[in-house]
Formats: structure tokens, sequence, C-alpha cells
């Protein structure tokens, strides 16, 4: 879809209160200030224009460059093409940001996937084998416990960089 225009897309909207939520931390620093619904509403519908002006930039972009997927360089490149260079560092520091949250969300739902699989073989060898041999409720605990904190360190340092 190389071209500005975006058939049916009238419905395309961001999410009110997280629009709100965003203004509201902005105007913390001028008391007394508020934003009206309206104005709330038409930054809304700015917001939406301006992500189909650099969307539709940087698929143009992909395109030309035979590429089929939409990178980081390719918004780059629509930024500083549309005259928005003032953005582009920001815009950089926070998909890095992300790519790095979402590294450390990974390994947080892996080991969280690892402990329910552990949890349910445990389960299974108590409730079908009595769990001979097996560790005890204490002990799993404290190994859970032991994941949680590793996991949550883990987290917390993914987060401080």
């Amino acid at each position: 879809m190389s071209d500005r225009e975006f058939s049916g897309a009238d419905d395309l909207s961001l999410p009110k209160a997280t629009v709100q939520k965003i203004t509201t931390e902005i105007l913390q620093s001028s008391p007394g200030v508020a934003f009206a619904k309206d104005a709330r509403d038409l930054l809304i519908d700015c917001c939406v224009e301006f992500i189909k002006l650099i969307s539709s930039e940087a698929n143009e972009i992909a395109e030309n460059e035979a590429k089929k997927t939409i990178a980081t360089e390719h918004i780059d490149k629509a930024l500083r093409e549309l005259g928005f260079p003032e953005y582009v560092q920001e815009v950089l520091a926070s998909a890095g940001e992300h790519k790095e949250a979402l590294k450390v969300g990974i390994s947080l739902l892996e080991v969280l996937l690892v402990l329910d699989a552990d949890s349910l073989q445990g389960h299974e060898k108590r409730k079908n084998k009595g769990n001979p041999g097996g560790l005890t409720d204490e002990e799993l605990a404290a190994q859970q416990a032991e994941l949680f904190a590793r996991a949550t360190e883990k987290y917390n340092q993914g987060t401080a960089a």
C-alpha cells in the first residue's frame, strides 16, 4: 500500500485513557490547567494522522528497497524526509528501550513457563505416585521463590539500563 489513501480507516484511533494519562503527566507541571475533551479528541486525530503519514512514507521507503517489512531505519528515514529530523534521536532511543524491555519480558515469561511446567510435573507425580523421592512442598516453594527472585533481579537490571 504505497499510496497515501487509507480507505476505511476512519475508525482508527488511539485509546482515550492512554492519551488522557499522557496529557495529565504533561500538565502536572502546570497546575490549574486542564485538557478539554474536545481538545483531547483533536489531539488523538492529529496523532493518528501523524502515524499514518510516517507509516505511509516508511512503507514507500521499504518498497523502494524491495523490503517486505518496515524496519526502524525506514521510520528514521521517513521522519527525516518528511521534515521531522528532531524526532529521530528520541524515536531511536525509545525503540532501543522497547527492544530491551521485550528481551527482559521474554526472559521473565520463559521463567514463568518453566516454573509452571515444573509445577505441573511435580503435581502429577504427587497425584499419581505419592511423590516418592520427590521434593517436598517446602522445597518446591523455596525453588520457586529463588527463581522468582532471580527473574525479578534480571528484570530490574534490564529496566535500569
